[in-house]
């Protein structure tokens, strides 16, 4: 399990493939991350991704899935 309290607001949030998908607004609870609207492909949504898919955080937040999956998997929200 990744320890979350190392993420931090507006850190990069990379995929396994080394594309950035976007930045974190902050944890949404214990079990997502809500990246901020701005890096939102339309800027006008948030998006969530869940802790799960957390491979490690050092000064960027890294993910074990590729950008296509997260795209693809990811929930999204106006709140």
């Amino acid at each position: 399990m990744v320890d979350t309290s190392q993420i931090k607001e507006h850190m990069d949030v990379i995929s396994s493939d080394k594309k950035v998908v976007g930045k974190v607004d902050h944890l949404d609870g214990v079990h997502a991350i809500k990246l901020t609207k701005r890096s939102s492909p339309d800027g006008q949504h948030h998006h969530f991704i869940p802790v799960d898919w957390i491979d490690y955080v050092d000064q960027h937040v890294h993910l074990s899935k590729s950008g296509v999956e997260v795209t693809a998997h990811w929930k999204h929200g106006r709140s």
